[in-house]
């Protein structure tokens, strides 16, 4: 096993618990996808970690003893299942995260349950080369899993997502996530209908957060908020998105609880043009849900959450309902939670925040605590004052 000397700095960094290792603590790093055994400059063995490149970092530390076997993955599963048990016994959920990278200990690695059928997130070329010792622990510790999908989440020519093990998934099929049923599919892309990180969010409209209100869902995907919001009593929802696939995925939903989509209504444009089309026909909402891609192209601009993401409020706030709503999201893992914080409050300018509280990740969605990047997830429930 080669050895990798460390600073002072990076091990005080992992002393305090941080697993991720970031390009910027090594110069001209040229290992690659393989264990090392990280040294300090006093000549004293820190632990075992594993290089390789991802969207995140250049490696992950695992530890002071890390033996790559099934035999370890086993325990590392059983930890994380003994964590879940809650979502395993509760009979209105059966979608939820089983293992969470550096949150369960082992960074480059994620695996979603979807009732029935797991999806494996591969982060980097390493996890990838190791999938089959992976998977043979995965499937001792949940036998009860009946098939396996895994998705490819960094640069490669192999295919995106791919069949894995056991019984192959219908094209589409339904999850039930806090007693709602959503529409899910597996082997299509990377995505896969839903995002299960923003269960508990989804959970506050179901409780009736919106009840009686009207509802605006903005980058909304497959509109997930707003049939949550449906379920939980909005008289009225409108969900916008660019995606021309985003109308016939979210209607799927709406189909799969029994609810007309007579009050609830699909916008497939940019989120800005809507914005603009909303003021010229006096429309206003009562809630108004904004959950952007961290960074996003089209023809005609580019958008950044760190950037860009008090016009978003701005203009939310031109459309919102007197004493009304904003649920403000993001997932950028590069943005604490005070910045998101003072990018929102610089699009209030001429309003008032009247509250202010924020929800994270969900328990199943396990966190480094000594980390704050591994807790991406930011969302503020602002309620307003005109």
């Amino acid at each position: 096993m080669n050895k990798l000397y460390i600073n002072s700095f990076v091990e005080k960094k992992l002393s305090a618990g941080v697993q991720l290792l970031e390009e910027r603590d090594f110069k001209n790093l040229n290992i690659t996808d393989q264990v090392v055994t990280l040294v300090s400059k006093g000549n004293q063995i820190i632990g075992v970690a594993y290089l390789s490149k991802q969207h995140r970092g250049v490696g992950w530390f695992l530890g002071q003893h890390a033996d790559l076997t099934s035999d370890y993955f086993c325990q590392l599963f059983l930890q994380a299942k003994a964590k879940r048990r809650f979502f395993i016994n509760d009979e209105t959920t059966n979608a939820y995260r089983i293992f969470n990278q550096e949150g369960d200990n082992f960074g480059g690695l994620t695996i979603d349950f979807y009732n029935d059928f797991a999806v494996f997130s591969w982060y980097n070329t390493f996890v990838f080369s190791i999938k089959e010792i992976i998977i043979e622990a995965f499937q001792k510790v949940f036998p009860e899993i009946k098939g396996a999908y895994g998705k490819i989440r960094f640069k490669s020519e192999t295919a995106e997502s791919v069949h894995l093990y056991g019984l192959e998934a219908p094209e589409t099929f339904i999850i039930k996530e806090n007693g709602v049923n959503y529409q899910v599919f597996l082997n299509d892309g990377l995505m896969t209908g839903i995002f299960l990180d923003q269960h508990d969010v989804r959970k506050n409209l179901v409780e009736g957060l919106a009840k009686g209100k009207s509802l605006l869902n903005m980058f909304s995907y497959t509109a997930a908020f707003s049939v949550a919001a449906a379920v939980g009593g909005a008289k009225e929802t409108r969900s916008v998105d660019l995606a021309k696939r985003s109308r016939d995925l979210s209607s799927a939903h709406f189909q799969a609880n029994g609810i007309s989509t007579d009050n609830h209504f699909f916008h497939v444009m940019d989120v800005f043009e809507y914005f603009k089309y909303a003021k010229r026909k006096a429309l206003t909402f009562d809630v108004i849900v904004i959950d952007p891609p961290s960074f996003a192209r089209n023809k005609k601009q580019t958008f950044s959450v760190q950037k860009d993401y008090h016009r978003l409020i701005s203009e939310a706030l031109a459309i919102l309902s007197p004493e009304g709503m904003l649920i403000a999201s993001t997932n950028a893992a590069n943005m604490t939670v005070i910045q998101f914080k003072n990018e929102i409050k610089k699009g209030f300018e001429g309003y008032h925040i009247a509250d202010m509280s924020l929800q994270q990740l969900p328990e199943d969605f396990t966190i480094n605590n000594a980390d704050e990047r591994s807790n991406y997830l930011k969302v503020f429930t602002i309620k307003v004052k005109k």
